[in-house]
Parts: structure tokens; C-alpha cells; sequence
């Protein structure tokens, strides 16, 4: 079972990027996905999660506004970032399959290797 993210890197503030995520070797694909980060000497925080219809979609309040999750396809998600802070600098996991709350990163089984944002000043 794989989580392959792509689509960080160094962007100003104000910037945007787009995170991708495909999933490979999940006998299906019936679950929520979605992103977590953690920076340098911090927790990992939610982000942002999406259903596996797309039709039930939550953010953190942090992001609200500015970051869009979508699944084009079952096994893909992706993380639109808009406007985004230094302080967003840190690395993004892309998450599947949780058991309980969706915004516990404790609650997940299955976690991507992470992709690096950085947000320059």
C-alpha cells in the first residue's frame, strides 16, 4: 500500500502550489483522504480531508478560504494552496483510511512519505 505525493517546493508568500496524491495497492478505494503537515519542532496538524464521493469536505479554519482539496479520481487527491504564509512552511502528508475522527492524524492507517513546502518571505 502506497501514498505517493508530489507537486511541493519553494514558493514566495502569496504564492500557490498544488499538492497531488495517488494511491496504489488498496483493494479499493471506499475512504476518506486527505492532508496533514507538520514544521520543524511541532505537531502534525490537520488540514484538510475529502470523502471518497467528494461530497462531504472539511478544512482547518486556518486554511479556509484559501486551500481547496478535490478527487478527481478515486485513487487521486489533490490540494490546491493559495496565498500561502511562511509560517505554512512544512512538510505535507497526504492520509488515508482513517477509523475514527478524520481530523486525529492518530486515527489514520495509512500515511504518504510527505512532500516539502516551503514558504519564503
Amino acid at each position: 500500500v502506497q501514498l505517493v505525493e508530489s507537486g511541493g517546493g519553494l514558493v514566495q508568500t502569496g504564492g500557490s502550489l498544488r499538492l497531488s496524491c495517488v494511491t496504489s495497492g488498496l483493494t479499493d478505494n471506499n475512504y476518506p483522504m486527505g492532508w496533514f503537515r507538520q514544521a520543524p519542532g511541532k505537531e502534525r496538524e490537520f488540514v484538510a480531508v475529502i470523502s471518497w464521493s467528494g461530497a462531504s469536505i472539511f478544512y482547518d479554519d486556518s486554511v479556509k478560504g484559501r486551500f481547496t482539496i478535490s478527487r478527481p479520481a478515486k485513487n487521486t487527491v489533490y490540494l490546491q494552496m493559495n496565498s500561502l504564509k511562511p509560517e505554512e512552511t512544512a512538510r505535507y502528508y497526504c492520509v488515508a483510511d482513517p477509523d475514527g475522527s478524520w481530523r486525529n492524524p492518530n486515527d489514520y492507517n495509512v500515511w504518504g512519505q510527505g512532500t516539502q513546502v516551503t514558504v519564503s518571505s
